[in-house]
C-alpha cells in the first residue's frame, strides 16, 4: 500500500532497487541529489505514477520505450544531472499526462525526433546534452509549452522566432550555445503577437541585431544575448524593463549613448556588459546590483571619486582592461559585501588605499587584482587577523618595500603574485603557514638571499606555480622543499580527480564567477594563464645566482609541464632522474655549469618535451640522438665545446651511437657472422690469389711478368723525368743488359 517514497538528499549509493517497480500503489517517488548508480529500473508495475525525480545522481544506461508506455498517469519526469547516453525514446512525448520532462545534463545523443500526441506538457529541458541536428518542427506543436531550454546542445541550422509568436503561454526560452543561427523578421503585427516572456536566452546564436519584439515586452526579468555579432548602441528601451533582474550583452560590439544611465534599472541584479566597445565616463551605477563587470572596454576616464557610494549591494566588481587613470578611489571601501574587486590593467597610480587592505577583515573579501597598473609605494601592513583573501594580484606595478609580514594571516590564500614590482625582500618564509598556497610569483624582484626556509617542515605543499625567477637568490636548490611539493608529485589520476579552474564564485553562479589569471614563461614565450588548471605545473627559477649541484630527487616532480633553471651557477651532472618527469613539455637548463654527458634517461623518458635547451654550459659526450632529442635545433646544444653528434655539425669520434635503456642489447649479436662483410673479404682473398698465385709457383710466369712490369717502369719513369737523348741511351744500355 506504498504511496509515497521520498529519499531525496540522502548519501545513499549503489543501485535502485527493482523491486520499487512492483509498488503498484506508489504515486510520489523521489531519489534525488543521491549517489545511485546503474540502470533506471523498469515501473512498469506502478501505473499510478505521478512523478518521479532520480535527478543528481549518477545513473547510467540508456531510458528504454518500455519503461514509460503503462505511465498514464505520471505528470512529471525528472532525471537531470545523470551520465544517461543513448537516444530520447519519442515515447516520452505520448505520455498523455505528462507535464515536466527534464533530461539536462546527462550524455544523450543523436537527433530528436518524436510525434507529439499530449498537448499538456508545458516544460522541456534538453539543454547540456549532445544532441544535434536541426530543432525538431514537431517542437512548435507543443501548443501549451511555457518553459523550453535547449542549450548547451550541438543543434545547428536556421531557426526562425517568429514560429514561437503561437505560443501564448511561453514565458521561459533558451536556445544558447549551439550551432543554431537565429532570425527574427520583423512584420506589422510581429511584435505586439509575440507573447510576453520572463526570461530570454540567446547566447550564441548569431544574432545580428536586437530581435525588435522586445520593444513590446513588460514582464522581462533575464535578458542573455551574449557573445552574438550584435553592432551599434544599445537601444534606449533596454533601460525602460523596470523589473528586469538580470542583463547580460557581453562579448558584442555595443556602444552606449552618454544620457543613458544604468540607475534607471532600479531593481537589477547583475550587469554584464564586458567586451564591448563603451568609452567616456563611467556612468550612475544601479544601487540594487550585486555583479557589475564593465571589463574589456574603452572606458576613459578617471574612477568617479564617489562610485563605492553606489555599491552597497555589490558582491562583484571588474573594470579591469580599460583605460581609467588616477588615483583608486577611497569610497570602494564603502562597499561593505565587497567579494571580488578587479581593476587590472588600466593606468591607475598612486598608493593602493590602506582601507582596501584593511577589508581583509571582511571574511567574505576574497579577490583584489590590481595587476597591470602604475600603482608605487608599500603594501600596508595591516592585514587581518581573520583575512579571507583568496587571490592578492599586485603583478606589473611599482610597488617597493617588503612583503607584509600581516599577510601571513590570509590562511586561504591560494594566489599571490607580486611579480615585475621593486620589492626588496627575502623569501617570504614568513608565510609558510598558508597551507593552500597554489600560485606563488615573485618574478623580476630584488629578492635576495636563500631560497630554504628554516624549520622542520617545508612549505607550501599545494604549490603548483613557482615563479623565482629574474632576482638575486643565491645557494643550492634545497632538496627538502623539492619533496615537499605534493602538489607537483601527485600521480595522474589523483591530478585528474581534482582537475578544475583555480577561482572566486562570488554569487553562487559559476556563470559570473573570478577566474584566477597569472603569467609563465613557457616554449620561450611569456603567456598568460587566463585559466589556470589545478593539474598545470611549472618551476622557474631562472637568472639568479644559485649554486651547487642539481638535486638528484627532482625527479619526484613527476607532474611538472615547465622547468626552468636557466642563467645561474648550478653545476655538477645533469641528474638522470630529470628523465622521470614524462609531462614535461619546456625542458631550460642553459647559462649554468653543467658538466658530464647528457644522460640517456632524458631522450628517454621526456616524450612530451617540445622545448629543450642545454646550451651554454660544459657538457661533453655524444648527444643521445633518439626520440625527442633528435627534433632539437642546434641551438639547443650550442655552447657546449664537447658536445658531439646527431645535430651537431661536430662528430663523434666513436661511431657507436648511445642508445636508450630501453632497446636490449644482447651481447651474443657480438658473435653472430655478418655475411656482407665476409663476403667481401673472401672475394678479395681469391682475386688476390688468381694473380699473385702463379708468380710464386710457376717460375717462366714470373719471369715473364717482372720483364713486362720492369719495362713499363723504365718507359713511364725516364720519359717523365729524362730528356729524350737521355731516355735512348739508358733503353740502348738496358738492351745490352739483357743479353748478358
Amino acid at each position: 500500500m506504498l504511496s509515497r517514497i521520498d529519499l531525496s538528499s540522502c548519501n545513499f549509493n549503489g543501485s535502485i532497487p527493482n523491486s520499487i517497480g512492483n509498488l503498484t500503489q506508489l504515486v510520489y517517488l523521489d531519489m534525488s541529489v543521491n549517489n545511485f548508480t546503474g540502470p533506471i529500473p523498469s515501473f512498469s508495475m506502478a501505473k499510478n505514477l505521478t512523478e518521479i525525480n532520480l535527478s543528481h545522481n549518477d545513473l547510467t544506461g540508456k531510458i528504454h520505450s518500455l519503461i514509460w508506455k503503462d505511465l498514464l498517469k505520471l505528470v512529471t519526469l525528472d532525471l537531470g544531472y545523470n551520465s544517461l547516453e543513448g537516444t530520447i525514446p519519442d515515447s516520452l512525448f505520448s505520455l498523455p499526462s505528462l507535464q515536466l520532462l527534464r533530461l539536462s545534463n546527462n550524455q544523450f545523443s543523436g537527433r530528436l525526433e518524436f510525434n507529439v500526441s499530449s498537448t499538456l506538457l508545458n516544460s522541456l529541458d534538453l539543454s547540456s546534452n549532445n544532441l544535434e541536428g536541426p530543432v525538431p518542427t514537431s517542437v512548435f506543436q507543443l501548443k501549451g509549452l511555457k518553459v523550453l531550454s535547449l542549450s548547451s546542445n550541438n543543434f545547428s541550422g536556421p531557426f526562425q522566432l517568429n514560429k514561437f509568436q503561437q505560443w501564448r503561454n511561453l514565458c521561459n526560452l533558451d536556445l544558447s550555445y549551439n550551432s543554431l543561427s537565429v532570425e527574427y523578421i520583423e512584420t506589422n503585427s510581429s511584435s505586439s503577437s509575440f507573447p510576453q516572456i520572463t526570461t530570454l536566452r540567446l547566447a550564441s546564436c548569431n544574432l545580428k541585431t536586437f530581435p525588435y519584439f522586445l520593444t513590446n515586452q513588460s514582464t522581462l526579468y533575464f535578458l542573455d544575448l551574449s557573445q552574438n555579432q550584435i553592432h551599434g548602441e544599445i537601444p534606449h528601451w533596454i533601460w525602460q524593463f523596470y523589473d528586469l533582474i538580470s542583463l547580460n550583452l557581453s562579448y558584442n560590439h555595443l556602444m552606449m549613448t552618454p544620457e543613458v544611465a544604468l540607475f534607471n534599472l532600479s531593481g537589477i541584479i547583475t550587469v554584464d556588459l564586458r567586451s564591448n566597445q563603451l568609452e567616456g565616463e563611467l556612468l550612475d551605477l544601479p544601487p540594487s546590483a550585486v555583479y557589475l563587470d564593465f571589463s574589456m572596454n574603452n572606458f576613459n576616464s578617471a574612477m568617479p571619486a564617489s562610485v563605492g557610494d553606489s555599491l552597497s549591494s555589490v558582491y562583484f566588481f571588474s573594470l579591469s582592461s580599460n583605460k581609467f587613470h588616477g588615483g583608486i578611489p577611497q569610497s570602494l571601501c564603502k562597499a561593505a559585501y565587497l567579494q571580488v574587486l578587479d581593476l587590472s590593467n588600466n593606468t591607475l597610480d598612486g598608493m593602493i588605499p590602506q582601507c582596501l587592505i584593511e577589508m581583509s577583515e571582511n571574511f567574505e573579501f576574497g579577490v583584489l587584482d590590481v595587476r597591470g597598473n602604475k600603482l608605487s609605494g608599500t603594501i600596508s601592513d595591516t592585514f587581518s587577523g581573520n583575512c579571507g583573501l583568496q587571490t592578492l594580484n599586485l603583478n606589473k606595478n611599482l610597488l617597493e618595500g617588503t612583503v607584509p609580514r600581516s599577510l601571513g594571516n590570509c590562511k586561504s590564500l591560494e594566489v599571490f603574485d607580486i611579480g615585475n614590482n621593486y620589492i626588496e625582500d627575502t623569501l617570504p618564509c614568513h608565510l609558510r603557514s598558508i597551507s593552500r598556497l597554489r600560485v606563488l610569483v615573485l618574478r623580476s624582484n630584488k629578492f635576495y638571499g636563500s631560497i630554504h626556509c628554516e624549520g622542520s617542515n617545508a612549505p607550501w605543499p599545494m604549490l603548483q606555480i613557482l615563479d623565482l625567477a629574474s632576482n638575486h637568490f643565491i645557494g643550492p636548490l634545497p632538496r627538502k622543499s623539492l619533496s615537499a611539493w605534493k602538489a607537483m608529485t601527485n600521480n595522474e589520476d589523483v591530478a585528474q580527480s581534482e582537475l578544475k579552474h583555480l577561482e572566486f564564485d562570488a554569487i553562487g553562479d559559476t556563470q559570473y564567477r573570478y577566474l584566477d589569471v597569472t603569467t609563465v614563461t613557457m616554449k620561450g614565450q611569456v603567456m598568460e594563464l587566463r585559466k589556470i588548471l589545478t593539474v598545470f605545473t611549472s618551476f622557474d627559477l631562472s637568472c639568479n645566482n644559485l649554486d651547487g649541484p642539481i638535486p638528484d630527487n627532482i625527479g619526484i616532480l613527476n607532474s611538472l609541464y615547465i622547468l626552468n633553471l636557466s642563467h645561474n651557477a648550478f653545476a655538477g651532472q645533469i641528474p638522470p632522474s630529470l628523465g622521470k618527469l614524462s609531462h614535461l613539455e619546456s625542458l631550460d637548463l642553459s647559462s649554468n655549469q653543467l658538466s658530464g654527458k647528457i644522460p640517456v634517461q632524458l631522450a628517454d623518458g621526456l616524450t612530451f618535451l617540445s622545448v629543450l635547451n642545454l646550451s651554454f654550459n660544459q657538457l661533453f659526450g655524444p648527444i643521445p640522438c633518439v626520440k625527442q632529442f633528435g627534433t632539437f635545433l642546434e641551438a639547443s646544444y650550442e655552447g657546449n665545446k664537447g658536445l658531439c653528434g646527431c645535430v651537431l655539425k661536430t662528430k663523434c669520434e666513436s661511431a657507436k651511437p648511445s642508445l636508450p635503456p630501453s632497446e636490449d642489447i644482447h651481447l651474443k649479436s657480438r658473435h653472430l657472422i655478418n655475411w656482407n662483410f665476409l663476403s667481401a673479404e673472401l672475394g678479395f682473398v681469391f682475386g688476390f690469389g688468381i694473380v699473385i698465385g702463379p708468380l710464386i709457383f710457376w717460375k717462366r710466369w714470373s719471369i715473364l711478368y717482372y720483364k713486362h712490369v720492369d719495362d713499363i717502369f723504365f718507359r713511364i719513369y725516364l720519359q717523365l723525368h729524362l730528356g729524350g737523348q737521355l731516355y735512348h741511351r739508358m733503353l740502348a744500355h738496358r738492351n745490352v743488359g739483357r743479353r748478358y
